[in-house]
């Protein structure tokens, strides 16, 4: 039989409202208008939707299952109106993607830019936290996805692989370190450090390590980025912690050395994180599938 999203969107009206009248007042049409058809849809559908009383309209047992069917009905194509208008660039979509300081400066601005040329009308803000920081947030619904240290508790967040990250120690090529095929970060302590700003997630990581060795990291300059940091050891400033993807690059163009660390947590099994499937946005879904294809 035939109907429109005209139909379905007065019966629903009417069942909300329980009059004809105020129904039609709402659309707004004629309360003649609105009567035929209503009418005419019972009709071809061969089924009574409403009892008309007195006092109002009472929905059957057959109304009852054809209202619930109508608001599904028009709640997909209500999603379908936003797509379109998001599609066309009318309606603009703000994801939050949460995730450490290493994934936001080194992995995330190498992946994500294909997505965003797919997706236009998407605005997208990377927001940076310790790991077990971006599990919260996703758990508390601040942010829809994260992506996190994989080594931690995940409870409550569906998660999904996506990439591996090691930190490794930096120094200047004739530093007493260099020549080090491997160290803990304990052999490194007693020597000056490079940082990122305080507030800043891997900082903070970094120096709590230390704090948990009984022997505070020896701060001698903070840099705003990795670049900056390689530009400070290569000029014997101090050493550094940083990505190995970011050291290795900086190692081809300055005099530094990069050391791997032999520590459990220097090794980043990056993972995404989010609270569940059907709770995330249309967007964020193709996000989380497009990152976990990366």
């Amino acid at each position: 039989m035939h109907f429109d999203l005209a139909d379905l969107r007065l019966i629903a009206a009417v069942a909300e409202t329980g009059s004809l009248s105020k129904a039609a007042a709402s659309f707004p049409v004629a309360v003649s208008a609105a009567s035929t058809r209503l009418r005419l849809f019972e009709e071809r559908s061969n089924l009574t939707l409403f009892i008309r009383k007195a006092d109002g309209m009472q929905l059957t047992p057959a109304g009852r299952l054809v209202l619930e069917s109508a608001r599904s009905v028009l709640g997909e194509a209500g999603k379908l109106r936003d797509t379109l208008k998001e599609l066309a660039g009318q309606r603009r979509i703000n994801l939050h993607l949460a995730a450490s300081t290493v994934t936001n400066s080194t992995i995330l601005p190498a992946v994500l830019g294909p997505f965003l040329c797919d997706y236009p009308e998407v605005d997208l803000q990377l927001v940076e936290h310790k790991s077990i920081d971006v599990l919260r947030v996703v758990l508390a619904g601040e942010c829809e996805i994260g992506v996190y240290d994989g080594n931690l508790v995940n409870d409550g967040v569906v998660s999904l692989p996506f990439r591996t990250e090691r930190l490794v120690l930096v120094v200047p090529v004739d530093h007493p370190l260099a020549a080090r095929e491997q160290l803990r970060l304990r052999d490194a302590l007693d020597y000056a450090f490079v940082c990122l700003p305080a507030e800043r997630a891997m900082q903070r990581f970094v120096e709590e390590l230390a704090m948990s060795l009984s022997m505070p990291l020896k701060v001698r300059v903070r840099a705003p980025s990795f670049e900056a940091i390689a530009q400070l050891v290569a000029q014997r400033a101090g050493i550094a912690m940083l990505p190995e993807t970011t050291a290795l690059r900086l190692e081809q163009e300055l005099p530094v050395r990069c050391l791997p660390l032999e520590e459990r947590w220097a090794t980043l099994e990056l993972r995404i994180c989010f609270r569940a499937w059907e709770k995330l946005s249309s967007h964020g879904r193709q996000l989380v599938t497009f990152l976990s294809g990366h």
